[in-house]
């Protein structure tokens, strides 16, 4: 069975966007150019997460067998694990896209939320995983792409997920998705 949860607008972290931007010591000049792509993109983001769980049998993905040795050794002694896809949805794509031709400076702005954005709504996610499984011991997530694990395993991802229908994201041929702020990973559960 495939579950789709919807998070509304999470807690912005300047810090964490600070960061993505590459912005070690943030003047009143970056606080500004933040604060007006945080107004321009407030309440306009809605994160959307698909999962499904599997009951392990062995150390690799049940659906799909990958072989990969990094992902046998995250996968040990997990009993069962969650795949999700993760997205906060176009906008922050399109405010880059327009920015990226009038301010550059704002392009990287909005370019760092939605890093902070995705990566704020896989914590959630995660975290309301480990409420689930009270009982068990979540691992921290792990994607397509990291280790040994071919990227190409989020083809795999998309189709048990149904992603485009579920949460609107798709994956190109070169596996890029769409929107670009999404993630695929795998939460392992002890």
């Amino acid at each position: 069975m495939i579950h789709v949860q919807t998070y509304g607008e999470l807690p912005f972290n300047r810090r964490e966007i600070f960061r993505y931007a590459g912005c070690s010591s943030p003047g009143e000049a970056e606080t500004a150019v933040l604060e007006e792509c945080l107004a321009e993109l407030s309440g306009k983001l809605t994160g959307r997460v698909c999962w499904r769980e599997f009951v392990m049998t062995e150390p690799d993905l049940p659906f799909c067998p990958t072989g990969s040795a990094d992902l046998a050794k995250y996968l040990r002694d997990c009993t069962k694990l969650v795949v999700f896809g993760a997205t906060v949805g176009l906008e922050t794509d399109r405010l880059i896209a327009r920015y990226s031709r009038i301010s550059p400076v704002k392009a990287l702005f909005c370019q760092a939320i939605g890093a902070e954005r995705i990566e704020s709504l896989c914590d959630a996610f995660c975290g309301d995983l480990a409420e689930m499984y009270a009982s068990c011991r979540t691992k921290p997530r792990y994607s397509p792409g990291y280790g040994d694990l071919p990227l190409e395993v989020q083809r795999e991802f998309f189709t048990i997920l149904d992603c485009p229908r579920k949460i609107g994201l798709t994956l190109n041929t070169s596996m890029l998705m769409s929107p670009s702020k999404s993630v695929t990973a795998i939460v392992g559960i002890q």
